[in-house]
């Protein structure tokens, strides 16, 4: 990625825009990124170096921080949707990658917290594909 990035929730009220590269792109298993995203894995990228500007609905935005953890989460309060956490001092940006508008052309770094896998999240490629929603 270079330039600029965009992104939006799903209602559209809360858009944004990210200056910079991500350094990156982490698919992870553990049960509270589980949690977060209703899913398989949270997929999240990374940067210590980009920067994060609001263009519209930032008064929608909330956060939760799960008590005694590092872990939080910044979504859209009319949609729910997942948004970037604007970084501590010293944090890194993390960008939800579901987030984005704008196409990205790096590639997942990893799959992390594998041994938190869920149990059915085993040979996916063997699941039958289709191109649109069943019958």
């Amino acid at each position: 990625m270079t330039g600029k990035t965009v992104g939006a929730c799903l209602c559209r009220a809360v858009r944004f825009e990210i200056s910079g590269e991500f350094e990156a792109f982490y698919l992870c298993h553990c049960s509270r990124c589980r949690k977060d995203s209703g899913s398989a894995h949270g997929a999240n990228l990374f940067s210590a170096k980009a920067r994060l500007s609001w263009l519209s609905g930032q008064e929608r935005i909330k956060s939760y921080q799960l008590p005694g953890t590092r872990h939080t989460k910044s979504f859209c309060s009319e949609c729910g949707s997942a948004l970037p956490r604007e970084p501590m001092t010293g944090a890194m940006l993390v960008v939800p990658a579901g987030s984005l508008d704008s196409a990205i052309d790096i590639r997942p770094t990893a799959h992390i917290c594998c041994e938190s896998r869920a149990g059915w999240d085993a040979d996916l490629e063997s699941v039958p594909k289709m191109d649109g929603l069943p019958g």
